[in-house]
């Protein structure tokens, strides 16, 4: 099987690409670990947000800002690795993200205000977008097309496991702790996958290398912006994940301090939008090889405008109570399963040359879209779900609008 075509060098995908083969299990977990670090750095100390500001003494709505925060570093540093990893390799600019990643945790736990934790939610974001973005190039690296959007479904259902755990685990440490440990529980779990980094092999071969992209790095992402295939699939992807981090920054107040759920339960509710997430991404990639990624990634956009809607209703009216608001935000969140894979696997083909920078540009355009949402809901918040509602609904609309833009075989 050969990869699709591009005005760049074609290159063919290789399931035994430097030896992964002979250590399938072991990849798969570490790429799994790698694409849940953006998860994991946030869904953490979801449930401590309220008892953050408390302790700080943000003003209202200042701490959604970490969410912002991380979400400029996590968008930003992909720029950076794409173009290293396709001169360098994947391993190594891997490594390095990870001991930013563990700085950046540890300077959170030692902060003691919200301008110093967004600071360092900065540098962690830096050194976690690394891992998640070059993991999905590794996964480029070793298939085509449709069979990539099959495996990254496949690895974003084994990943969902620790947004499931984590903010159940962040509310249990904050029972018998501070805040201030949750931080440090990140630091060794970068330190744990630190060291399993180096048990598995390097996945882009010396010769699929590109000895100019750090110096190309510019007109390369200037060429990648240029392409309208790029650009759709980046933009249901986008607007889709403005949603998304809307809800992440918005739903810890709006459950935790409007509807009054115990912050320790408080995992239970975005647990079982994780949960949803993982059913969505088993029936994508059951699904994809029969109707294709596009076709299921117009499907999740029309969806997510749907429950967007319905979110905004219940926000603005207080239809239904916590459970009007929560089941549509919950069905907007499954919905991830058939956009992101989806929608990655869309942009990637179109450069498989260019895995790395094609990655980080989608990878950037998804997060900084993130930036808006997450923003927005900070900027509208009032002490009621409103600004949280809007956003989500306002997002699903654009995802659905952007997939009149997408190449005509999958509208």
């Amino acid at each position: 099987m050969s990869a699709t075509t591009s005005p760049g060098r074609p290159v063919a995908p290789h399931p035994d690409a430097a030896g992964a083969d002979r250590h399938p299990l072991r990849v798969m977990a570490l790429l799994a670990t790698l694409m849940g670090f953006g998860s994991i750095s946030t869904d953490l100390y979801l449930p401590a947000m309220p008892a953050m500001a408390r302790e700080l003494g943000a003003a209202n709505g200042a701490l959604e800002f970490t969410i912002s925060g991380y979400l400029i570093g996590f968008s930003l540093g992909q720029l950076l690795w794409g173009a290293l990893s396709d001169k360098i390799g994947r391993r190594l600019p891997i490594a390095i993200g990870i001991l930013l990643f563990i700085i950046g945790s540890a300077g959170c736990a030692l902060s003691d205000s919200a301008a110093q934790v967004i600071g360092w939610r900065v540098v962690q974001a830096v050194g976690a977008c690394a891992g998640v973005v070059l993991s999905r190039a590794m996964v480029r690296d070793l298939f085509a097309r449709d069979r990539a959007a099959q495996m990254l479904s496949t690895l974003i259902v084994i990943m969902a496991v620790a947004p499931v755990i984590g903010p159940l685990l962040g509310g249990q440490v904050l029972r018998i702790a501070s805040w201030h440990w949750i931080f440090w529980l990140l630091v060794g779990i970068g330190g744990v996958t630190l060291a399993a980094l180096f048990t598995v092999p390097e996945t882009l071969r010396p010769e699929e290398r590109d000895p100019d992209a750090i110096r190309h790095a510019l007109s390369r992402y200037s060429q990648l912006l240029t392409d309208r295939r790029i650009l759709a699939y980046a933009g249901v992807g986008g607007f889709f994940y403005a949603g998304a981090f809307a809800y992440i920054a918005g739903s810890p107040f709006a459950y935790i301090s409007y509807y009054h759920v115990p912050a320790s339960l408080y995992g239970l509710l975005f647990g079982a939008a994780i949960l949803g997430i993982m059913i969505a991404n088993m029936v994508n990639s059951r699904l994809v090889a029969r109707f294709g990624s596009d076709r299921l990634l117009v499907l999740g956009a029309a969806l997510a405008a749907l429950a967007g809607l319905l979110a905004t209703v219940a926000a603005w009216t207080g239809w239904g109570g916590l459970a009007g608001l929560a089941i549509p935000l919950l069905l907007f969140s499954a919905l991830n399963g058939l956009i992101v894979a989806n929608s990655l696997a869309g942009a990637l083909s179109a450069w498989p040359d260019r895995a790395g920078a094609a990655s980080a540009l989608v990878g950037a355009i998804h997060y900084g879209s993130g930036i808006i949402g997450s923003a927005l809901v900070g900027l509208f918040a009032d002490g009621t779900p409103w600004g949280l509602g809007l956003t989500v609904g306002l997002a699903g609309i654009g995802a659905l609008a952007c997939t009149r833009l997408l190449p005509k075989q999958a509208a």
